[in-house]
Formats: C-alpha cells, structure tokens, sequence
C-alpha cells in the first residue's frame, strides 16, 4: 500500500459519508473502486482476472440462489433462502430467454458439487455467457457460511477496456471497516497486474450518488 497516501484515502472516505449525509436517498449507496489502466493491450496481453474476500460484506443485500440436490434444498428453505432442484432447472428446456431471466434474476448461484457438472448440460452456456457461472458448495461445508463467503468476494476481470469498477462496501459501513476493504482490494488488485503499480493511471472511489474521490 505503499503508493496510496493513507490520509488523502480517509480524507476520500470521509468526504463519500459525509455526501451520503448530506443528501440521504431513499437506499443504501453503495462505495465503488473504479481503477484506470495504463500500459496495457488488452488485445495482446493476458486478461487477468481474480477474486478476493474482503474482510467486510460489500454487499448484504446480494440475491443469491441455490441450486441444489435435495439436502441443499432443504437447508436453503430452513434458512429462507432462495433454491431450485435439478428438476427445476430442466422445466426451462434450454430456453435461453429463460436462463437469461434467471441469471438476471439474482446476482450469485451456488450449487451442490453433485449437480454442478450437469448445469452445462441442463442449461446450456447461458450462466458462462453473464459471467454469473455457479460457485462450488459440499455437504462438508455451511450453506450459510458459504453464502457469506460469497456475498463478500468481489471479482476483478480484464475485459476490452482498460476502466474496471467493483463494489467494495456501502455508506453503512464504517470509516474503518471501508479503509480495510478498499486496501485490501487495491493490494489485490496490482498482484494481478502485469508490472504492478506501472500499470496503474488512476485510482478513484465513489458512491452510487455522489463525487468520485480520486485516491491515487
């Protein structure tokens, strides 16, 4: 973290609560990392992309939906969460308006490592297509630790463009808990980057309604 200035960081932070304050909406603004590319190819370099967990949940509200085999499904409805069987998925014959409308339905998908493999096959292409592709769940595992696991991962990916963004908290959290989250998201940000911080022009964050602040 040595290129970001940890006062000029709080001073952003505080500014983005502060206008939130000052002009409250009727939701919850969430608090965006945009970053801004340079010496890059996206034709010719290797797209990079990685997931990280920050310490805090950037998203509480995030839909997550789990597809499950039958004891999935059970502990998902015992903690109200929303699921669908195999059987449910097949009820949508490959209609890819359908799948559309799921994937766009919910923001994740978990499934049961013993339907995971079939979802190509139930569902064709369309989760890959929305970049929305189901994350692996065992029995060994907490349904509902894994839902908080996923809920506070957030996903960098090199595209055509040299501008990338993702959600790294809301104007609810505190000054602390958004400095912790935003660090880490920086630090893991340039380990993927090819010649690390030589790769970064500019570094802003920014609430759904208010300034961006740029941090670097």
């Amino acid at each position: 973290m040595s290129k970001i200035n940890r006062d000029n960081l709080n001073d952003s932070i505080s500014a983005i609560l502060q206008a939130s304050q000052d002009k409250p909406r009727k939701f919850t603004q969430s608090v965006e990392l945009q970053i801004v590319l340079k010496n890059y190819d996206p034709q010719k370099d290797r797209r990079f992309a990685g997931t990280v967990r920050l310490r805090t949940v950037p998203r509480p509200k995030m839909k997550i939906c789990i597809l499950g085999d039958q004891i999935h499904c059970d502990q998902a409805k015992a903690n109200n969460l929303p699921c669908m069987t195999a059987d449910d998925l097949k009820k949508l014959n490959k209609d890819k308006k359908l799948i559309k409308k799921l994937a766009k339905k919910y923001d994740a998908f978990l499934a049961s490592d013993s339907l995971i493999k079939q979802i190509p096959k139930i569902c064709g292409p369309g989760f890959n297509r929305v970049g929305k592709f189901p994350t692996q769940v065992s029995h060994q595992e907490s349904l509902v630790q894994k839902v908080e696991e996923v809920k506070g991962t957030i996903k960098f990916q090199l595209k055509k463009v040299l501008c990338l963004a993702t959600c790294v908290g809301h104007v609810n959290m505190t000054k602390e808990e958004l400095y912790g989250n935003i660090t880490l998201a920086i630090n893991f940000l340039v380990s993927l980057l090819k010649k690390n911080w030589q790769n970064v022009r500019a570094l802003y964050i920014k609430g759904t309604m208010t300034p961006a602040q740029r941090v670097y």
